[in-house]
């Protein structure tokens, strides 16, 4: 009789583990990164507020503040440029191999910059920044474990999920975002520990910040089917406004270029003028969470919608485009609850619809509107569904966002992350003689790739493929080898080239 022998293979074990220290550490450095910020925007709103009740002297010192903050942010910005931004391109940038950072220079300079920007009231958001900041923990500890350029990419990509799941909350979509947005990728060596990192970022953030969703905006009318029609409207509107948003926030970096300053100094600018914004609109500073929980009680008229969607879409473009250390992430969202509201109101003014259902316009808008700019519907869905608290609006944000995604993808839009990891590259000087990458491609149905041999796929010059992973196997990467829908294929390519050749192989067939 045969002897039953047990094989175990401790890789996923491996992986949950790292994603368990990576989570736990990004955990603790984002909640430390939104409490502080949160607390230092509500300092400064009090300042405002006591500034109104007849201290206006008051002003000249929040100017000198914001000064000597802003001197010393672009100190950190010229002593460490990749802190500018989001940190989202960046994080993809490494991702794909394109950029080589450091992450312990990147991490503190993120940290208190973010802070001091984020925190002093600019229409910037928390979460870029927190998913910098997380793939810098998961950097950092594989380096400390000196683990190889794979498992590298694995753990920037388990912190990057953590840090927005430990941001927003919401742990399934700071997984999609990383797939669907960042590494292009639904590979198991990722996402199990990106999910496993989310999962404690996220719980870590649950026992700072407590349990209630952070855009619990009430509950939500089930929309009637016949009113499915309005829906489609503003799908529509929602494409079209996130279509002309892509666009001016690229043409707003350009802006910067006339100001005659040097790039570190830009945020000077948004950091004077942020005084008599807060001055005379106290509310409306910060990346806005608080306008959307404040819609959820009470849906201001259509006029009074109108100049603040103008103001906020202004003042985003001013803080954002000078490049201090900040996201779109949440003022995009602010701006689509914003926008589906305005939406809502007309529809309600031509008696098209009740105004009970204003608030199913104003949670619709925001998944619709990122899904429009980041051209990442699926974690728009999720995002919205785990920070509103609700799943049974699945149906209405599936069906508003797929059409605010056709509407700009039909105008040629590109996801608003790679154009600017474009343009970041773009600005980047290639010192050196050519290195070379190891990349990872998943063999996608219906793609160059699937369903050929290796011999019969025409590869880009200089591509050497190393080995084929099918589930937990390794395959020789010879000729004949026939490639599934499923597999995973690791090439040596031309560092300068990995993006033209990963998204070259990823087309149709």
């Amino acid at each position: 009789m045969q002897k039953m022998r047990l094989q175990f293979n401790f890789t996923q074990v491996w992986t949950i583990i790292n994603g368990l220290l990576v989570g736990l550490v990004a955990g603790l450095v984002v909640a430390s990164f939104r409490f502080s910020i949160e607390h230092l925007l509500l300092l400064w709103q009090h300042m405002y507020t006591y500034m109104r009740t007849g201290h206006q002297g008051l002003v000249f010192i929040a100017l000198l503040i914001n000064l000597i903050f802003g001197i010393f942010i672009s100190q950190l910005i010229k002593q460490q440029p990749q802190i500018s931004g989001s940190g989202i391109p960046q994080v993809e940038g490494q991702l794909l191999g394109e950029l080589h950072l450091n992450a312990f220079a990147i991490l503190w300079r993120k940290f208190v910059a973010g802070i001091l920007a984020i925190g002093s009231g600019l229409m910037l958001g928390r979460e870029g920044p927190s998913i910098q900041l997380g793939a810098t923990v998961g950097q950092s500890i594989a380096e400390t474990f000196k683990l190889d350029e794979q498992n590298t990419k694995s753990l920037i990509a388990t912190g990057a999920a953590s840090g927005l799941a430990a941001a927003f909350n919401a742990p399934l979509a700071g997984v999609m975002f990383v797939l669907e947005e960042i590494y292009h990728s639904f590979s198991p060596f990722i996402w199990v520990g990106a999910l496993t990192g989310a999962v404690t970022a996220d719980a870590v953030s649950t026992i700072v910040f407590g349990q209630t969703p952070v855009l619990a905006v009430g509950q939500l009318p089930n929309i009637p089917v016949h009113l499915y029609g309005l829906l489609l409207i503003l799908g529509l509107v929602l494409g079209l406004f996130g279509f002309f948003y892509q666009k001016v926030l690229l043409a707003s970096q350009t802006l910067y270029r006339y100001t005659r300053l040097p790039k570190y100094l830009n945020g000077l600018i948004p950091l004077v003028l942020v005084v008599p914004l807060g001055f005379i609109w106290t509310a409306g500073l910060g990346g806005g969470n608080q306008i959307i929980l404040g819609l959820g009680h009470h849906v201001p008229g259509l006029w009074f919608l109108l100049l603040m969607v103008v103001a906020r879409f202004v003042f985003s473009m001013i803080s954002y485009g000078s490049g201090l250390p900040g996201g779109i992430f949440l003022p995009i969202l602010t701006l689509g609850a914003l926008n589906g509201a305005m939406i809502g109101q007309v529809f309600v003014l031509l008696h098209w619809m009740a105004a009970t259902y204003l608030i199913d316009f104003i949670v619709i808008g925001m998944a619709a509107y990122f899904a429009a700019i980041g051209k990442a519907p699926f974690t728009a869905i999720i995002l919205i569904v785990e920070m509103v608290g609700s799943v049974t609006h699945v149906l209405p944000l599936a069906l508003v966002s797929l059409v605010a995604y056709a509407v700009v993808d039909g105008l040629n839009g590109a996801p608003i992350y790679e154009s600017l990891l474009n343009r970041l590259l773009a600005n980047e000087e290639e010192v050196g003689q050519q290195d070379f990458i190891t990349i990872e491609l998943p063999v996608l149905a219906g793609t160059t790739l699937a369903d050929h041999s290796i011999r019969a796929i025409n590869w880009p010059k200089q591509t050497i493929v190393i080995m084929v992973h099918r589930g937990r196997q390794e395959l020789l990467a010879n000729g004949d080898l026939l490639l599934r829908p499923g597999d995973t294929i690791f090439l040596r390519v031309p560092k300068e080239d990995s993006k033209k050749i990963h998204d070259q192989l990823q087309v149709a067939d």
